[in-house]
Order: C-alpha cells, then sequence, then structure tokens
C-alpha cells in the first residue's frame, strides 16, 4: 500500500469517469468534509482484481475536530473504499440486476481514532487493520454488523497498548446511502479492552456500545477509539459490571457456542461406557450441524468469531472452517433435509460429558444465559471429533424432547435439559465460575444419578 493525496474533486462536483459506486461513496465523504476535499489516502498499490492481497482499493484519512461541547476529542477518521461494489463491471463483486439489495458486501469500514496533540499527520496504521478485516470479510464472505465482536489478540497498532480487540457499530455521522449498485452502510470499528470483549461475548455487543459511549474516555458518544486508554470501563465505573450481569439475567447471552475438548460417551447404568466415541466430524457433517442450528436452533444471530493473527490451541469462538480465518453460523441454509444425511437420531439412555476447564467455565453462563431463556449452547470438539447441543425444552428443531432427554446423530449429541435442572445444574456447577480455583482438584466429576447424566472437567492441557 501507498499514501498519496486523492482526487475527489468538490461537494456536489461528480468526478467525470469516476465509476458510479465509488462517486457514491465519495460524495457522502465530501459531504461530511467539504473542506478536505483532497485527504490523505492509502492506496492499494496492486489492486485485488489484479491479484493483490488488499481488497479495498482505498481507505481516505480526514482530520475531525470533534465537538468540544459534547465532549468529543478532535480525532482522524478513515473511512474504506472496497467492501461495497466500486465499480458495478463484475471485476470485484457479482453484477446485480437490481439496487434494491447490497452494494456487494452492502458497507464499507469507517474507524476514528484519538488525534495526539502533536500530531500533524493521520497514522497509517489503521489501513493495515481495515485490510486485514477485509480479507475477513472476502475469504469468510461474512458481512459485520453493528454489535460484532471481533477478537484480535493483539494490540491494534501493534504496541503494548491495551486496546487489543474490536467492536463494531453504525458511523454517527456517515448515514446509509443508496448507488445504482445498491446501499452501502458504513460500519465504524470500535477498539476495546479484552474485559471488555469478553463482557461483549458473555452478554451481547450492542450492551457493551452503549456503556462505551456512557465513558467519555473510553469513546463517548461517537466511539472515539483512544490508544493510549489503560483502563477498561470496568476500571473506571466497577458498577458498570452489574449492568453487563444484570443484562446477561435480563436479556440472556448471545454467545451460542465455544471450540473445546470435549467428548461424549454412552454408559449404561453402571456408568461404565458401553461403545467407543464416535467418528471424527467431516466438513460435510460439520456444515449439515450448522445448518440445523440456522433452521431451528438460533433465534438470534451468532457472534462473529475470532480472527486473531496469533494462533491459539485454547477454547475460542466456535466456528473454525477457513484455514486461517473462522466463519460464523451464518452460512446459507438451501433445505432443512440437508442434515438428514447425518443419519436418524439414535436415543441414548444415560450419557457422560468430558469437557476441559477452559470451557467448563462457561457452563454457568450457558445455563443462566442460554438455557434458562429458551436458547441452546453448543460445544464444538477442537479435534473435529463431535459437537455437543445443550438445548432448553423451548428451542424449535431439535430431535430431543422431554420423554428422551439424550440423542445423537452421528458425532451430534444433544442434551435436553429442563428448567428444573438448570437450576439444580446451575447450584452444583458454581465452582466453575472461579476456574483458577479449580486446578488443583482436576478432575472433577459431577453426577446427576436421577437425570442418567455425568460430567468430568478435565485439565486444559
Amino acid at each position: 500500500m501507498e499514501t498519496t493525496d486523492s482526487q475527489s474533486g468538490v461537494v456536489g462536483t461528480p468526478l467525470p469517469g469516476v465509476p458510479v459506486g465509488l462517486e457514491a461513496v465519495y460524495a457522502s465523504c465530501r459531504a461530511l468534509y467539504p473542506n478536505q476535499p483532497n485527504p490523505l489516502q492509502v492506496t492499494a498499490v496492486v489492486k485485488f482484481w489484479l491479484g493483490g492481497p488488499d481488497p479495498l482499493d482505498y481507505i481516505s484519512m480526514y482530520s475531525n475536530p470533534g465537538n468540544p461541547q459534547e465532549s468529543i476529542p478532535p480525532h482522524w477518521h478513515y473511512i474504506s473504499f472496497g467492501l461495497s461494489d466500486l465499480h458495478g463491471d463484475g471485476r470485484v463483486h457479482e453484477r446485480m440486476n437490481t439496487n434494491d439489495g447490497p452494494s456487494g458486501f452492502g458497507f464499507e469500514l469507517s474507524f476514528r481514532l484519538k488525534k495526539e496533540p502533536t500530531e500533524t499527520a493521520p497514522p497509517t496504521w489503521p489501513a493495515e487493520l481495515m485490510q486485514g478485516l477485509a480479507r475477513y470479510v472476502f475469504q469468510s464472505e461474512n458481512t459485520l454488523c453493528s454489535g460484532d465482536h471481533v477478537p484480535w489478540h493483539a494490540s491494534l497498532d501493534n504496541s503494548e497498548s491495551r486496546i487489543q480487540h474490536m467492536l463494531m457499530c453504525e458511523d454517527p455521522q456517515l448515514q446509509t446511502i443508496q448507488t445504482p449498485h445498491g446501499f452501502v452502510n458504513f460500519m465504524q470499528i470500535v477498539g476495546v479492552c479484552s474485559e471488555e470483549l469478553q463482557a461483549a461475548q458473555r452478554w451481547n455487543g450492542p450492551g457493551v456500545l452503549e456503556l462505551l459511549r456512557s465513558i467519555p474516555v473510553a469513546g463517548g458518544s461517537w466511539l472515539i477509539t483512544d490508544m493510549r486508554r489503560g483502563e477498561s470501563i470496568f476500571d473506571i465505573n466497577p458498577q458498570l459490571q452489574d449492568e453487563v450481569e444484570n443484562g446477561i439475567d435480563n436479556e440472556g447471552s448471545n454467545l451460542s457456542g465455544v471450540s473445546a475438548k470435549c467428548s461424549w460417551e454412552e454408559i449404561d447404568d453402571m456408568g461404565e461406557p458401553s461403545e467407543p466415541s464416535s467418528p471424527r466430524i467431516t466438513k460435510f457433517e460439520s456444515e449439515q450441524i450448522k445448518n440445523a442450528l440456522m433452521m431451528g436452533l438460533a433465534s438470534e444471530k451468532t457472534p462473529l468469531p475470532s480472527i486473531s493473527r496469533k494462533d491459539s490451541d485454547k477454547s475460542s469462538s466456535l466456528d473454525e472452517e477457513l484455514e486461517h480465518r473462522r466463519s460464523s453460523f451464518q452460512s446459507e441454509v438451501e433445505s432443512q433435509s440437508n442434515f438428514l444425511e447425518l443419519g436418524t437420531p439414535r436415543v441414548i439412555n444415560a450419557v457422560k460429558l468430558n469437557i476441559n476447564l477452559e470451557a467448563g467455565s462457561l457452563l454457568p453462563l450457558a445455563l443462566r444465559g442460554r438455557l434458562k431463556h429458551g436458547r441452546h449452547f453448543t460445544f464444538k470438539s477442537l479435534n473435529g471429533d463431535c459437537a455437543i447441543t445443550l438445548v432448553s425444552p423451548r428451542v424449535e428443531g431439535a430431535f430431543v424432547d422431554t420423554t428422551h432427554p439424550f440423542g445423537a446423530r452421528g458425532p451430534w449429541m444433544q442434551i435436553l435439559l429442563t428448567d428444573d435442572f438448570v437450576d439444580v445444574m446451575a447450584v452444583d456447577l458454581e465452582c466453575l465460575n472461579n476456574p483458577e480455583s479449580m486446578k488443583g482438584e482436576l478432575p472433577k466429576h459431577f453426577q446427576w444419578p436421577d437425570r442418567q447424566f455425568s460430567l468430568t472437567v478435565l485439565p486444559d492441557d
């Protein structure tokens, strides 16, 4: 990528020879920054459609004065060009016959970075960050929406900053535009600390965004990222943690699953395994499980998985379909018959689960934030040999019921937990809320003989 001056002209003057999709985004920028007709741009040296690595043609960088009356500081405003269909000729995005739908992926990225007092030009590292997110979108075909969280697991600017993850929100100044190729939204990147990401994972992104807006130094109403921020919103105002916990109790959690070191076994009346473990899940079977979850076992959008640049073998967001990027449960579902090839559901009389401590520490959240709210929660084995979905009786599309609470379809196990059993388990598993204190007690066994169900929590290593 290289930095250049743009030639975007002046407000209200369309640029001759500029593709209409590109001109539409330029026009939106000119309307917001009429006094900056030629902002600095980071430009892809070799365009994506010519085999270059960077999907975004340009990232324009503007100086925003903020609003002192509303405690909005001066900042740099970065805006991408390339996730929407700029050209309309099929070179990057599929050509559409109408403009009723999204243009390309239907959005462009923006980012607001607090300006340092001594800065006279915008830092260019946000451009590479935005290109990284754009590569994820192109590779996974997952769009980014307001409230999504993006684990990054490294400082956004490669410094020692605590701002190491991202939430997505609608840009407060750039409104949705209609272009000849479809609509374009502007999704703003918001840098957050690990504690804030975890709150978004445990509760939901929109709720945490509102908490960030309430703290001027953490973003304020325009959600401006300050890479020098050294405290999380919970350090600044510990009472905000209570709002997260109350939100989980009242609204439930948006976290619908994690990858884990886990397995399940059918056991006989004596508690011994009655048959060997399930075979490894194939990619096809994994897709069928996802499709089934989408058909009847998911009523809300699942959170974005980690697209970290750092490899990790720890429990992480559930879906891992790309070699270097993970996809979510949001794949298109063609028909309910697709997942029947997993096989006929088989009734299991008694079952034992084995799960590592890190994933097991999420069981109280799964019970309290998912099952109690009529939702489901899935553990998918890191080894790819099984998936385990806990379901509420109020979940539609499950192949288990209150008469037969345990069932398997190939390597996929479903376990139905009634509300009264969830209450019992929540009490018995309360120790998992403090996993550090349990490390010396592992493996830890939990049994509910009257339910024909047992659980063993194993060390992470």
